[in-house]
């Protein structure tokens, strides 16, 4: 009775430049911690092996550190691992792999799948039928060759590759590196372990993909997961147990705000977020000056609470309203310019009409203040 673990896509030496030097730098030791975790899962359920299919590094230039740190953090496990290359790291003549082997960084019990084959782990009752990328993009299927290979009776049979299953994923991705939807049927495979779609996602009982262990992008595809395969026996249906890896949520939310409860809502969720969190907000519609001040004060606070927060509220047009107007006491020509602003946010230049606003609204109230005093 086989047990694995199921994972993909680490895209190790990814880099997070968007994001503040210090918040980028969490991200990618996130990373690492990830395979450190995964590790500790394949310790926790008693697996056999580990398996990774595809795009361990995301690029072939990656550091001879990163390298090093990618294989020291699999040293809590130590049964079988084997590594397929993806389209990031393809298996070249001279690739990151092959870097990998002159510096001495693998370890005895990681298996690199560079070339197509089965690598067979008997104490563990595991054929492993390998189909790596051997360069970026290939137009043809690569498991094709998987209905031809014969295994040693008894060995569970597990296929492992790196593509797109065609005809099931979005049309944007269903192009180069093509996987058959019948594959596991076709080479009689009791599970096929699939990599290069971020998302946790089953395409039959026998095939999945496991998705990156650690998100990285604002994208709702259940990232952020490993698989637990449980084999009962050759020919049977595997068991799927999906295991949380992730240390950081990204979320992305696009918000329109017209009345005050809108606000009150969004603030409402923002704070429920735990705090290693990645958040993306965009928002749009109108604010009074009030609200404001409220958001500012919630985001503030935000940045603090959360590993990121970026909030992009050129979208958002300040809509003072007449008790808002009334308490900064803006009467005569400030009044007059306050409502040319207002008018403002509605031509080309409606973000510099938003803060010059906010400016002269925050000015106002310092006055009001310094005069209360």
């Amino acid at each position: 009775m086989p047990k694995f673990l199921h994972t993909a896509d680490w895209q190790m030496g990814r880099a997070f430049s968007r994001f503040e030097t210090e918040d980028g730098a969490a991200l990618v030791e996130a990373r690492f911690e990830s395979i450190e975790r995964i590790a500790r899962l394949a310790n926790e359920h008693r697996c056999d092996a580990i398996l990774v299919a595809g795009d361990v590094f995301d690029a072939q230039t990656v550091a001879d550190r990163t390298i090093r740190r990618v294989f020291n953090a699999t040293k809590e496990f130590t049964g079988p691992w084997v590594m397929l290359p993806g389209n990031h790291d393809a298996a070249l003549a001279e690739s990151v792999w092959t870097r990998a082997k002159r510096l001495g960084a693998v370890p005895g019990n990681v298996h690199l799948a560079l070339e197509p084959g089965t690598v067979n782990l008997e104490p563990q009752g595991l054929a492993i039928l390998c189909a790596p990328l051997t360069q970026r993009n290939t137009y043809i299927d690569l498991t094709e060759s998987l209905n031809t290979w014969e295994t040693a009776e008894g060995l569970v049979r597990v296929g492992l590759a790196h593509g797109s299953v065609q005809g099931l994923l979005p049309d944007e991705i269903d192009s180069a590196n093509p996987i058959s939807p019948n594959r596991a049927e076709t080479a009689r495979l009791d599970y096929l372990a699939l990599g290069d779609w971020h998302g946790t996602r089953q395409i039959d009982e026998r095939t999945w993909y496991s998705g990156t262990p650690e998100p990285e992008r604002f994208r709702n595809n259940d990232a952020g997961y490993a698989l637990i395969v449980n084999v009962p026996g050759r020919g049977e249906p595997p068991d799927i147990t999906a295991v949380e890896t992730a240390r950081y949520q990204w979320h992305q939310w696009r918000e329109i705000l017209a009345v005050e409860s809108d606000l009150d809502q969004l603030l409402e969720r923002l704070q429920a977020l735990p705090e290693p969190s990645v958040v993306d907000l965009r928002l749009e519609g109108s604010v009074t000056l009030a609200g404001e001040e409220k958001l500012i004060n919630a985001l503030s606070v935000a940045e603090a609470r959360f590993r990121s927060i970026r909030c992009d509220r050129s979208g958002l047009q300040l809509e003072p309203t007449d008790d808002d107007i009334a308490a900064l006491k803006a009467d005569g020509y400030v009044g007059e310019v306050i409502e040319d602003l207002r008018a403002r946010q509605q031509d080309d230049n409606a973000e510099a009409a938003r803060d010059a606003l906010a400016i002269l609204a925050g000015l106002l109230k310092d006055r009001k203040q310094e005069v209360s005093e």
